[in-house]
């Protein structure tokens, strides 16, 4: 037992032959009252800040969720836009080619036409 509660009693009783065993139960039965209920006290003060964190985490986790969604849609609509801008180079591409090849047949064509002119007409062309 603390000596101040002794102390105290005994100050307050002014002898110590009436410090009981009956009297000293109830003294160790209250300070170890006053002690639980001080726990209790921060146990609770302590269970309300968990709670408030686990709600702070809930919150945050709902964000997060609500931003990867957000990720989702935007990585769709890029893939999307991706796929457009491939296609349209493609088919670009394909008419380069196409019109190089046409340009090249074109060429042999008249370096033909010019090897005709110069054999059946005599004339030199540039």
């Amino acid at each position: 037992m603390p000596q101040k509660i002794v102390k105290k009693l005994i100050k307050s009783n002014k002898s110590t032959a009436s410090i009981t065993p009956k009297i000293f139960k109830k003294l160790l039965s209250r300070q170890t009252e006053t002690i639980l209920d001080a726990v209790d006290e921060r146990l609770a003060r302590t269970d309300e800040r968990i709670a408030n964190i686990d709600r702070r985490l809930a919150m945050t986790d709902e964000r997060i969720s609500l931003i990867e969604q957000r990720l989702v849609k935007s990585e769709e609509r890029f893939n999307r836009k991706l796929d457009d801008l491939m296609t349209a180079l493609d088919k670009f591409l394909k008419r380069l080619m196409d019109t190089e090849d046409e340009f090249a047949i074109m060429k042999l064509d008249i370096n033909r036409i010019k090897k005709v002119i110069r054999e059946k007409l005599k004339v030199e062309l540039s």
